[in-house]
């Protein structure tokens, strides 16, 4: 009920009606697991360089309908985040601009639920360019891959002291880690996360 008002609230004010599909009850049979890559860590100052995503059905992460694009930012990229993410400024020079890549980024994920690690921070990202360009806020339910992993390891009072970080997620799932750091891979393994956990749920 809550979540039901929280989205027509939002959807009310929603500056472009083109994108309103995204507003209409969520669908939980495809989700979307996506990265951002950004020029620092701060949501409030920092932009969006690059977005990846892929789509999951079922037990199946669908590598075929994957979203990726490269941003043009504004500013300059915070030479601590060109440490993690290796894209440098002159990467950028021939992206895209923040506006087509939110409009694209809407065709894609639709009225899906998301999926990340540590998601929150990504979608505040995107939430910067909601509010600027389309006046409101992502409706799409939020699913955090660290969070199911951890009630997956984790006793019934939550005492365990359970490692989240990503890589030891990935060994200890036994899932492969793709060298190659980039927004989409980042997702395509958190999908890959994901969906391990969810067979897991299911036995």
């Amino acid at each position: 009920m809550f979540e039901s008002l929280k989205r027509k609230y939002l959807r009310g004010k929603l500056k472009d009606k083109r994108f309103d599909f995204v507003f209409d009850e969520p669908r939980f049979d495809e989700y979307v697991a996506f990265d951002c890559e950004t020029t620092g860590l701060n949501p409030k100052k920092d932009e969006v360089i690059s977005i990846g995503a892929v789509k999951i059905r079922g037990n199946r992460v669908l590598t075929s309908e994957k979203f990726e694009v490269i941003v043009r930012p504004k500013n300059q990229i915070n030479k601590e985040s060109i440490k993690v993410h290796h894209i440098r400024n002159c990467d950028v020079e021939n992206g895209i601009s923040s506006k087509e890549a939110l409009e694209r980024f809407l065709d894609f994920i639709g009225n899906r639920a998301l999926v990340g690690y540590y998601l929150e921070f990504d979608v505040a990202m995107i939430n910067k360019y909601m509010t600027e360009f389309l006046g409101t806020k992502l409706p799409n339910p939020q699913i955090e891959v660290s969070a199911l992993y951890f009630d997956k390891k984790n006793d019934v009072f939550g005492s365990k002291n359970v490692d989240l970080r990503f890589e030891a997620i990935m060994k200890d799932l036994n899932l492969p880690l793709f060298g190659q750091h980039s927004a989409y891979y980042d997702a395509l393994m958190t999908a890959l996360i994901f969906v391990k956990l969810s067979k897991k749920h299911a036995k």
